[in-house]
């Protein structure tokens, strides 16, 4: 009966709190939008069974060893991490806040101390650090984006560059209204958070995951779901601004042909990109670098087999483990608070401001040409959640005229919206972190 007793005491029933059965309830809910609304299902299904994994009661698969350690507080291997960390305390509390902000000594001794005392780094905390800790993820799939990526239609019409520039205002814009929520006492976010939060108006996943892996990690839950949600919801968020923005007339507008681009300038052109960017703003050149490799494999023509691969093969198994590490970021102490809906909150917001700046800049860039050379639906493809934002903004331009096809035109700033979100994101690195 004894045994029966600490079985039970042992348990996950008996051990789960009410945070992790909201968190639990969460990840099924991202698994239900992923398998049944089709909502970005290839990172919410990862994203999803991870966040469920890391909030099973005891088995600590999101944490590190000397996280687990604490958790258990066994009185000999807590008097063993507080001597390695040089502190008096052995309160948990007291433990994790000397750990967080110990030399790389101490913490490599609180460490050994957990493992000595037989605690193990869960197997979602190593995903995250092989995967995300590292950066190495998020880098894959910004070559395997660009081995997917045509720089065509951006070539056959470099104006539409400025649109995908202007749909970043959306990022820098949210930075300022999360730096003055936090101002006026609304929210408590640091210059850090909110360079984090900003990036979500890039609608480019991979991009967010970088930059809030480097400046904010402890947010990286709450900013990646709103991320990749916000970039499923794409079709729901971006047309009612697109209609209030524009008449009816320039709904209609009919762009002329694109012309041909020859096979040098888009092998050129990925080359080009990577030095004007390592020259001007280095920070970028780690995601504009994979990017640009990943496009030169595509379009050189000679080495067809590492396309396919990082089209394919690698950006499906990196993906997989992307989305788990993410997961792991969604147990209840690190996701539900306050901050949680804020991030939400200023997400949406930084992405229908990045929408209308796209659409007002193709408005502008008419006024200033003296004609109707761009139809201003493609502005809001400006925002890099690539192809997605681009059959918007064609499905839309079809409904007022049945013969006017944007969607290639739309590729052009859908395309420099990624380079553009990967330059915000070096600007974000190098003047905050």
């Amino acid at each position: 009966m004894e045994k029966l007793i600490e079985l039970f005491l042992a348990s996950g029933a008996y051990n789960i709190t009410g945070g992790q059965v909201v968190m639990i309830a969460v990840g099924l809910l991202l698994l239900f939008l992923a398998i049944k609304k089709n909502f970005e299902p290839l990172l919410l299904v990862p994203i999803g069974f991870g966040g469920i994994l890391a909030n099973i009661p005891e088995a600590g698969l999101a944490y590190s060893a000397v996280e687990n350690a604490v958790h258990f507080a066994v009185p000999e291997v807590m008097n063993a991490m507080a001597a390695a960390l040089n502190i008096a305390s052995t309160d948990p509390h007291d433990i994790l806040h000397a750990y967080h902000s110990s030399t790389a000594a101490e913490h490599q001794g609180a460490i050994n101390a957990a493992l000595d005392g037989g605690y193990a780094n869960g197997m979602l905390y190593n995903f995250y650090s092989v995967a995300i800790g590292s950066t190495v993820a998020p880098l894959l799939i910004f070559m395997g984006v660009g081995a997917m990526t045509d720089f065509g239609p951006l070539l056959a019409n470099p104006r539409t560059l400025f649109l995908g520039a202007a749909a970043q205002f959306g990022i820098f814009a949210t930075v300022l209204g999360a730096v003055g929520m936090s101002a006026m006492g609304i929210m408590d976010f640091n210059i850090q958070e909110a360079a984090a939060i900003g990036i979500i108006g890039g609608a480019d996943g991979p991009t967010a995951i970088y930059v809030t892996s480097l400046l904010a990690p402890h947010l990286l839950g709450a900013i990646a779901v709103a991320a990749y949600s916000y970039m499923a919801l794409v079709p729901l968020i971006q047309p009612p601004i697109m209609r209030a923005l524009t008449t009816e007339a320039e709904r209609k507008i009919q762009m002329s042909q694109l012309r041909h681009v020859s096979k040098l300038e888009k092998i050129l052109f990925p080359i080009v990109l990577l030095i004007l960017v390592a020259l001007l703003l280095p920070d970028a050149a780690p995601l504009l670098g994979m990017f640009c490799f990943g496009n030169l494999m595509r379009e050189c023509g000679v080495v067809d087999r590492l396309s396919d691969t990082a089209q394919n093969a690698l950006i499906n198994i990196v993906t997989i483990f992307l989305g788990l590490s993410v997961g792991s970021k969604l147990s209840a102490d690190k996701f539900l608070d306050l901050q949680t809906l804020g991030i939400m909150a200023l997400g949406i917001v930084a992405f229908c401001i990045g929408t209308a700046a796209g659409v007002l800049m193709a408005k502008l860039m008419n006024k200033m040409m003296g004609g109707n050379a761009i139809n201003p639906l493609i502005g809001s493809a400006g925002v890099s959640a690539v192809p997605m934002a681009a059959r918007v903004s064609n499905k839309i331009g079809l409904e007022y005229n049945s013969q006017n096809f944007l969607l290639m035109h739309a590729m052009g700033p859908n395309v420099a919206g990624v380079i553009g979100s990967a330059i915000a994101a070096g600007v974000m690195i190098k003047f905050v972190s």
